[in-house]
């Protein structure tokens, strides 16, 4: 059956690509999705890295894609602070994406962790002590903890891989303080700003993803239509396990045309039956 569906929220890590390789068919669905006029906006809880740098990377994999397109945890987190920071300082635990995405929305850095009001945590790949005492430092004296988001894990080229919770972990362990928010999936900071770079109600809106706990999750609680994709952290066990069920599960994000009525290319359709020889 055809669904009404004139816009997609779709995941990046497990979904689009495992670390720097692209999932097989998703490129080219995608490519082919926008070319017949279907809406799309890329909602990721990396928080790590920019627009720019997601841009940059969609585009070395073939995929032409605005930075308009792409709603990050970082880019949400920097919005956030720059509305609701009351103009204080912000101390990060994090990579230079996320500073850049602070940046670009005005938010003032701290140069030192202890005139900072808010500590930032996000995926920190490249982790040193120095990196989690210096923020530890930071809460101890005054500053408040946000999040771009929770995840325990994402998938990598080599599998799982530990997410932002890890970091979140050893901070608030360290200084007895919680976090204060969280604005990555499933919380709402992120439908409402996807739904806004949309322009469509969340009932002609379809989020795919791999997580049952983020993508999948941020869909119920907003309205919209949910596709689980097996190409990520998720695997059928996980689904018949948990009370959050989708509307679709697929194997991969090429099954979207099937969905939308948009036929797949002879390429596709010979690459799908070779992979089941």
């Amino acid at each position: 059956m055809v669904e009404m569906i004139e816009g997609l929220v779709i995941d990046l890590d497990g979904t689009v690509y495992r670390g720097n390789e692209a999932i097989e068919g998703a490129i080219e669905t995608i490519s082919r999705l926008k070319a017949a006029g279907t809406k799309v906006v890329f909602l990721s809880n990396r928080g790590n890295i920019s627009r720019k740098m997601c841009r940059e990377k969609l585009s070395s994999m073939g995929l032409d894609v605005s930075e308009e397109e792409i709603l990050l945890a970082s880019t949400i987190a920097a919005r956030y602070l720059r509305a609701h920071g009351e103009g204080r300082k912000v101390w990060v635990l994090g990579e230079q994406g996320l500073i850049d995405e602070l940046c670009i929305a005005g938010v003032p850095l701290a140069e030192r962790p202890e005139d900072a009001g808010w500590l930032l945590i996000t995926l920190h790949e490249r982790l040193t002590y120095q990196d989690l005492n210096l923020s530890f430092r930071a809460v101890r004296h005054g500053a408040r903890i946000i999040a771009t988001n929770s995840d325990r894990m994402f998938p990598g080229e080599g599998g799982d891989c530990i997410d932002v919770a890890g970091m979140i972990g050893a901070i608030v362990h360290a200084t007895a303080q919680d976090v204060e928010i969280v604005v990555g999936k499933p919380y709402s900071l992120m439908a409402e700003a996807a739904l806004e770079t949309l322009g469509l109600p969340p009932e002609r809106c379809l989020v795919i993803g791999d997580s049952l706990e983020s993508d999948i999750r941020l869909g119920h609680a907003a309205g919209m239509r949910t596709a689980l994709v097996l190409t990520g952290s998720t695997d059928l066990r996980d689904v018949r396990l948990s009370p959050i069920q989708p509307k679709y599960i697929w194997n991969s994000i090429r099954d979207v045309s099937s969905v939308l009525g948009i036929e797949r290319s002879e390429n596709e359709l010979r690459e799908e039956k070779g992979s089941h020889i």
